[in-house]
């Protein structure tokens, strides 16, 4: 009896210290382990499910700091050509009038519009190619191909491949869009501009203009240029002679001097 009596004060000690251990060390919940869990898990998926967009916003970020401009995408289409209109509308019946077409498709239209700048002081100056090439950039509105010297000329101390010029060659939309811009604003420019000579045409249909200075078009600025440069422009067309040909770019709006009749 006593031993029973003994050992039952230490089973009750030993049981009040493993509640007060239990008290002073409690376990975690396990219910706030997985909500943390879950937390977490969705803060990963967010990080992986958005980085671009975090990326995007760190770029705006910098450039509105630096005040760099962001440009929009343009919400409008370019305009239609106001001369390729003015040919389906005014010209094509026009022509058919006059040179008794049995069909439409004999009307000639325009085919290309070169534009070339010989640059011979390439040769000397190594920064004439570029500001020649910027220059008809600016003009035409697409980048232009250097051109290079097909054989070598001892007399101009030119070698096979040395590059003397560059020329862009232009058709579609930006075709009509610089014939307008040629005939409307640039050509009235010229100074003691009294018309065009008849005598730029080829015999099959093919018009050139030789131009003395580019800042006739109001695209150049004066004072970024580094010299005055002249430029060729040749009007293509599928005329199958030159009286189409002067009559269609007549019909276009190129100011022709009017033939006169010696007395």
């Amino acid at each position: 009896m006593l031993d029973e009596e003994t050992q039952q004060p230490e089973d009750l000690n030993e049981s009040e210290e493993t509640s007060e251990e239990t008290s002073e060390n409690p376990t975690e919940n396990p219910e706030s382990e997985d909500s943390a869990g879950t937390e977490e898990n969705k803060e990963a998926v967010e990080e992986v499910t958005t980085p671009g967009r975090q990326r995007r916003e760190r770029a705006a970020a910098r450039g509105g700091s630096r005040g760099d401009v962001v440009l929009e995408a343009p919400t409008e289409p370019p305009p239609a050509p106001r001369l390729y209109q003015q040919f389906k509308e005014e010209i094509i019946p026009t022509m058919v009038r006059e040179f008794n077409y049995n069909n439409p498709m004999e009307v000639p239209r325009l085919q290309k519009i070169v534009l070339n700048i010989g640059v011979g002081e390439a040769l000397t100056n190594g920064r004439a190619i570029e500001a020649a090439t910027r220059d008809l950039t600016v003009i035409s509105g697409q980048k232009p191909v250097v051109t290079l010297a097909r054989k070598s000329i001892a007399g101009f101390k030119l070698r096979e491949g040395n590059p003397i010029g560059t020329a862009v060659t232009l058709r579609g939309a930006r075709m009509y869009h610089f014939l307008d811009r040629l005939v409307n604003t640039a050509l009235p420019r010229i100074r003691d501009f009294r018309g065009l000579a008849r005598r730029g045409l080829d015999g099959r249909g093919n018009y050139t203009i030789g131009i003395r200075e580019q800042i006739i078009f109001p695209e150049i600025d004066y004072n970024e240029i580094d010299k005055i440069r002249g430029l060729q422009v040749t009007i293509a067309t599928t005329a199958k002679n030159d009286t189409e040909a002067i009559r269609l770019l007549e019909l276009y709006g190129m100011p022709f001097i009017k033939d006169t009749v010696e007395a």
